[in-house]
């Protein structure tokens, strides 16, 4: 387990230089200038000039890199050109934001996928499986910001359960937090969910006519009995990978969500650095979401190793 585990770091250290070299230099050259940007048409050329010099943007390219990765080492991401405020402290405050939303999402989406993969698996070809399969059909073809609209028009327009936006801070406490944040992760789980139904069922079927699966139908388990005692967890692998990548995406394809329910999450903050062309935030904040979905990969590989012995065995 240590050698694969070693083997696994090593990747994700070589994973992250790649991916941070990637997203400077794309980034970097985008068209437009922040200092033009931030001073508008009319600047004259010494202004802009002088703004660039103190925003560091007059040196080259690669010291720029080395600067930015060696900030990001110690946790400073640098200063905000548009609201000159450091960036690490911005991540920070969103990232309560976007972090909770993320696990709210994915922990509807699992409930709710692994009894309808497992049900629909059970009662394979039957009216059962049908009505599961076209349901997760239906949340898959559903684009997840109509949804979301949907969810504030009934749920908040009509009934008045809910907030239709806004988030409620966490000095009013993990209740009101939780209840401001569950529309939103409602409209992110459902699609999510839909998907890892799908394959927690494909997954099931695969292993269903394995001769352990018949052995144990045989000494009498139900079908159902069989696949939470013995089939559940050879289908884990393909599953973990989908919940690896669904927790990446919701926490950092969350923009449209979050722009619906108007929350000041990662997503909202990249969308604003953009339209501002404040490209130490944008970078700093893609670093930091390809940083979580390396980490996610790497813990879903150890997860492989912990589900499937074979896998530690190979190394």
């Amino acid at each position: 387990m240590i050698r694969y585990t070693l083997k696994r770091l090593t990747s994700l250290f070589i994973s992250l230089a790649v991916a941070s070299m990637l997203i400077f230099f794309v980034i970097e050259v985008a068209p437009g200038d922040p200092a033009s940007f931030m001073l508008g048409i009319n600047a004259q050329p010494d202004t802009v000039a002088a703004l660039r010099a103190e925003l560091g943007l007059d040196v080259p390219k690669f010291q720029r890199y080395l600067v930015w990765v060696q900030g990001m080492l110690t946790g400073d991401f640098g200063m905000s050109y548009t609201y000159r405020t450091p960036v690490s402290q911005m991540i920070a405050d969103r990232m309560w934001v976007s972090l909770p939303l993320a696990l709210y999402a994915l922990t509807l989406s699992t409930i709710i996928a692994f009894p309808a993969g497992m049900y629909a698996a059970a009662r394979r070809g039957r009216a059962g499986d049908i009505g599961v399969m076209g349901a997760t059909q239906l949340g898959v073809a559903i684009p997840n910001f109509w949804f979301a609209m949907m969810l504030v028009l009934i749920f908040a327009i009509k009934l008045r359960w809910f907030s239709a936006g806004g988030f409620a801070g966490w000095d009013k406490g993990l209740d009101a937090v939780m209840w401001s944040l569950t529309l939103p992760a409602i409209s992110l789980a459902l699609p999510q969910a839909a998907i890892l139904a799908r394959v927690m069922r494909s997954a099931l079927l695969d292993v269903m006519n394995e001769d352990y699966m018949r052995t144990a139908r045989a000494k009498g388990l139900t079908t159902t009995q069989t696949l939470w005692k013995h089939g559940l967890r050879n289908a884990l692998i393909p599953v973990l990978t989908i919940i690896g990548l669904q927790f990446s995406f919701l926490l950092a394809g969350g923009i449209i969500i979050e722009q619906v329910f108007y929350l000041p999450g990662l997503g909202r903050l990249v969308f604003q650095a953009i339209s501002a062309r404040d490209l130490i935030v944008v970078e700093s904040v893609v670093m930091l979401l390809v940083f979580a979905v390396i980490v996610v990969n790497f813990a879903v590989d150890l997860a492989y190793a912990a589900v499937d012995p074979r896998l530690r065995a190979r190394t």
